[in-house]
């Protein structure tokens, strides 16, 4: 094992005899990464650590429990995609770690009802227990998991909603780089509306290549599962902090998005707003030919 890889198994190990006499600490696990065998952890990968408490407060704000298992250099907490927190900490010599804070009784839920999509997730890329001291987690990881394809197409509905929230918002960022607010424009085109493009690259992905083709979450190794095509167009759609390059990479992002909405609207058999497609384009167009 590489001297990376041995330093967070000595930090996991620090953290499994502390945590074994406090009583708040019911189980805890790895995932991600350093626990799965597909695309397993390299020397810049992190290590994942779900904490399940019943002072899940102690974790989230104070900061005094990780000198128990290593001094950190720095910690902050963050918020989590499913509406969590987590503590992520910095240690010597460079060890990231993510410690997820959920609220023990969480998982008499999860033993009691059927595995959230989530959870399943989690699971079958791998899990690693290091702490259960009631044989919860063993049990929770031995539940069956619905046969059903993690990803769910999205309804017509849905993704008129998304197309048109991208459309929306290329007015958006063509008026606030008219008007000359720079870090504004530039979110819009590299932050708004590139999370709708990634959206759409995964419909794309699974429109082609059906519900159970692995889209990962959130961009994860897009390189990898993500259209040839799209990707050779990936390079020419984020933007310098400069006006003609932001213009610029506007409108070679709403090519993009527009050609993969389309795909997957016909593939799924759902309208495309072509009026409102072209209705926003025009009003970009005219922006941005204006600011020349």
């Amino acid at each position: 094992m590489d001297e990376i890889g041995l330093g967070y198994d000595n930090l996991a190990q620090r953290f499994v005899n502390w945590a074994q006499s406090e009583a708040d600490l019911r189980a805890a696990m790895i995932i991600g990464s350093r626990s799965r065998e597909d695309h397993p952890a390299d020397e810049w990968a992190d290590l994942d650590i779900v904490i399940f408490t019943s002072t899940p407060q102690r974790y989230i704000g104070s900061v005094e429990w990780l000198d128990n298992i290593d001094p950190p250099w720095l910690t902050f907490i963050e918020s989590t995609p499913d509406g969590g927190w987590e503590r992520r900490a910095l240690f010597a010599p460079g060890l990231d770690v993510d410690f997820a804070i959920i609220p023990a009784q969480y998982l008499d839920s999860l033993l009691n009802t059927t595995l959230p999509p989530m959870w399943v997730d989690i699971f079958r890329r791998g899990a690693r227990i290091l702490l259960d001291k009631d044989g919860a987690v063993a049990q929770l990881m031995q539940k069956p998991s619905p046969d059903a394809p993690l990803f769910q197409i999205p309804t017509e509905t849905e993704f008129l909603n998304l197309v048109n929230d991208f459309w929306y918002h290329t007015v958006w960022t063509a008026k606030h780089l008219r008007r000359g607010e720079l870090w504004w424009a530039k979110s819009g085109c590299d932050d708004r509306l590139k999370s709708l493009l990634r959206q759409v690259l995964e419909w794309h992905a699974h429109a082609l290549k059906g519900p159970a083709y692995d889209t990962w979450m959130r961009g994860r190794f897009l390189e990898e599962w993500a259209d040839p095509r799209a990707l050779n167009e990936l390079p020419a759609i984020f933007a310098h902090y400069d006006r003609q390059d932001i213009a610029r990479a506007t409108q070679r992002t709403m090519d993009l998005f527009r050609w993969l909405a389309i795909v997957v609207s016909q593939k799924w058999g759902f309208a495309y707003p072509t009026m409102g497609d072209q209705s926003a384009t025009r009003l970009v167009e005219q922006i941005l030919n204006d600011m020349d």
